[in-house]
């Protein structure tokens, strides 16, 4: 079964994904710059209304994933904040200055986590090679990592989303996203493996459309 995440900014935004069919939410804001960390009072509300897991996004500022050590403080406490409130896992990562994992800073986040689980986002799509980038967000302990295959869509990144599927082997989870839409998402599952595909919901029409696509009770409409 393929699992279906949402990426949404507003509690009315999650609610509509929710009644769409999603499977899991990532709440985020500024969604038009990559997204960066939700309001606490956003996440509070989500996590009380939404019966679904809710993934957090800890990004302090749009732009690139290159953190100081006072950011990845900040990170930190806004990792440790979210996850007293009843979420279900955490989206973050970082990266040096050379385009690499920056696993040192990356494990301190996930240990921020306690427990809960870790998504490494798309800054892995800036990294200088894929390849090696997911071996160091498995060494951080990341338990699944978002991607594009480096590409500006997923579907550009197909060849390269497989080849890191199979270079997963079950150690980490490849997570499909970007640009994925109910005309193209049964495509890119085909060609890659991917178990699980990640989406912005635009409205709630669109997103079931996705979801009936990946669950098998509609085909793809020209869209």
């Amino acid at each position: 079964m393929i699992l279906v995440e949402a990426a949404v900014e507003t509690l009315d935004s999650a609610l509509a994904a929710e009644r769409a069919g999603v499977d899991r939410i990532e709440l985020c804001e500024n969604l038009d710059e990559g997204g960066t960390t939700p309001d606490e009072g956003l996440i509070a509300a989500v996590a009380e209304r939404i019966r679904l897991p809710v993934f957090v996004l800890v990004r302090p500022r749009a732009g690139g994933f290159v953190y100081s050590q006072r950011e990845l403080e900040e990170m930190i406490r806004a990792i440790e904040r979210a996850g007293s409130m009843g979420i279900a896992g955490i989206v973050t990562g970082a990266l040096t200055s050379k385009g690499r994992v920056e696993v040192t800073g990356t494990r301190a986040l996930i240990k921020a986590a306690a427990g809960l689980p870790v998504t490494f986002h798309r800054a892995i799509d800036s990294a200088a090679d894929l390849p090696t980038a997911l071996e160091a967000a498995i060494e951080a302990g990341a338990g699944r990592v978002l991607t594009s295959g480096g590409a500006a869509t997923a579907l550009e990144g197909v060849d390269v989303i497989a080849a890191l599927v199979n270079q997963a082997h079950d150690r980490i989870s490849v997570v499909a996203g970007g640009g994925i839409r109910e005309h193209n998402v049964r495509d890119l599952i085909g060609q890659t493996g991917v178990r699980e595909v990640h989406g912005r919901l635009v409205d709630e029409a669109q997103m079931r459309g996705l979801v009936d696509v990946v669950k098998g009770t509609s085909k793809p409409r020209n869209v």
